[in-house]
């Protein structure tokens, strides 16, 4: 199986979302904050996609994805945020995130999420 990381501070969205893709027969790792997962991440889980929230107690979502994008260069990334004026920084882009990996909450329907999460982890454990 291969894992995917969740970093959402909303205990009722983190925890649904863990369970739909797990439902989707993912593992998911789930942290209300990015010093958690960046601690599971050093004790040696690998982890070929992170869903992240913008909106975090100890650091913003932009921030995180940079800080995890320098440490796990192969990881790829899907943005959740409940903003509706978010808009992915230039430097973002230029990591591969473009529009169609900004899911705004709340999601009517989780399997588009879930779906891209499966294929991105999927090929980056190829990597």
């Amino acid at each position: 199986m291969t894992w995917v990381l969740i970093v959402d501070d909303e205990d009722m969205i983190r925890e649904n979302l863990k369970v739909y893709l797990e439902d989707e027969g993912l593992q998911a790792a789930a942290f209300a904050a990015v010093g958690p997962a960046l601690a599971w991440l050093r004790a040696g889980h690998a982890c070929p996609v992170c869903i992240m929230d913008m909106r975090l107690p100890d650091m913003d979502g932009n921030s995180a994805i940079r800080t995890l994008h320098r440490l796990y260069p192969d990881m790829a990334f899907l943005i959740h945020t409940g903003s509706s004026s978010y808009s992915l920084p230039e430097d973002l882009r230029a990591m591969g995130l473009d529009e169609g990996r900004v899911f705004r909450k709340p999601l009517n329907d989780m399997a588009p999420l879930a779906a891209l999460a499966g294929h991105l982890a999927a090929r980056n454990a190829c990597l």
